[in-house]
């Protein structure tokens, strides 16, 4: 019997569509997937985790009116690209998981003015997912060079753009939250009311009325602002090192660990399951190991993927040491974050 000319081709095509996503490597509790995210949400692989996933932490490439290394769409064509994920990304929650997303500014090219894409594509993603935003955060970085240097250096009509916006977002009014575990240390002038048991209680100009016992009760440190302050400043870390001793490309664009360390503290316990969509270096993921969280990443640049191994080696291990860093898709689920 001849064989039909698309019979021949089904094979090769869904050959092409299974590998379009596939293990890069694997830890004792996380998966990282090399692939684009689109194509992953379209994946079986998609459908094991759909329900599941506590929190979804991510820094997608930001919505820069130029292009940069690492990918990113730009303008109206970014909004659109990100908001139609929106839904997919929320099958894949628990009914009481939240998405946090991070997305830094945006200029007019040639202009000083500042482009409002970022809040735009939040609000697309939002309303597209049809989700709640639970509360919005701002992440201060005191050392960030100033930009964009001709306003901010040559002309000095403009102050150096030195936050990112990041939001927290879920399906219900009510997500799963617990701020005792993000606790700050209590200031020296707590500390000294606490001990004194003295302060000014009563009416305040605002119709506020502060109790004679109000501010006594010990709760272990003090409730964190909705402003973040995060530097991002390391430039001799483990997974820059390893890039340089392997001749690997590090991303340009990697997120310091202690923002995601935060929310998921915040809005995870033990056990569950983190994902970031935009994996990057997996600091995400590393994160997330280190804490105790099972993780899946999904990044689509396969040297990014590659250079993510260096998060979970063991010890001191050397970039050609297999046996101390995670293993790849046909080793074991072994791996450890490094301290």
């Amino acid at each position: 019997m001849p064989v039909s000319p698309h019979a021949k081709n089904a094979p090769k095509t869904q050959s092409r569509k299974r590998k379009s996503v596939v293990i890069g490597y694997r830890t004792s509790r996380g998966t990282m997937f090399k692939g684009k995210i689109e194509a992953f949400l379209r994946s079986p692989r998609a459908l094991k985790y759909a329900g599941k996933v506590q929190l979804i932490f991510t820094s997608p490439p930001f919505p820069l009116n130029r292009k940069k290394a690492y990918g990113n769409k730009q303008g109206e064509e970014f909004s659109r690209w990100l908001a139609d994920l929106a839904p997919e990304l929320r099958k894949l929650l628990t009914p009481t998981g939240s998405i946090v997303m991070e997305m830094g500014n945006a200029w007019e090219p040639k202009r000083p003015v500042m482009s409002v894409l970022a809040l735009e594509s939040l609000l697309q993603f939002l309303r597209k997912g049809e989700l709640q935003l639970a509360q919005q955060f701002i992440c201060y970085n005191p050392a960030r060079l100033p930009s964009p240097a001709q306003w901010v250096n040559v002309d000095r009509i403009r102050l150096k753009d030195a936050y990112t916006h990041v939001w927290w977002m879920a399906a219900t009014d009510r997500p799963y939250a617990d701020n005792r575990k993000v606790l700050t240390p209590y200031s020296k002038s707590m500390l000294n009311l606490l001990r004194t048991g003295k302060y000014n209680s009563g009416a305040r100009p605002s119709e506020h009325h502060i109790g004679k016992k109000s501010f006594l009760r010990r709760n272990k440190g003090a409730i964190p602002a909705n402003v973040l302050t995060i530097t991002n400043t390391g430039t001799g870390d483990a997974y820059q090192n390893y890039c340089r001793a392997n001749g690997i490309k590090p991303h340009p664009a990697r997120m310091p660990q202690a923002l995601p360390e935060f929310f998921i503290k915040l809005l995870t316990k033990k056990g569950q399951l983190v994902m970031d969509p935009f994996g990057g270096s997996n600091t995400t993921g590393a994160v997330a190991q280190k804490l105790k969280r099972r993780w899946i990443a999904v990044e689509a640049e396969e040297e990014y993927v590659k250079s993510s191994r260096s998060r979970f080696m063991r010890g001191k291990a050397k970039a050609d040491d297999p046996k101390r860093t995670a293993k790849g898709p046909r080793g074991s689920r072994g791996g450890a974050v490094h301290p």
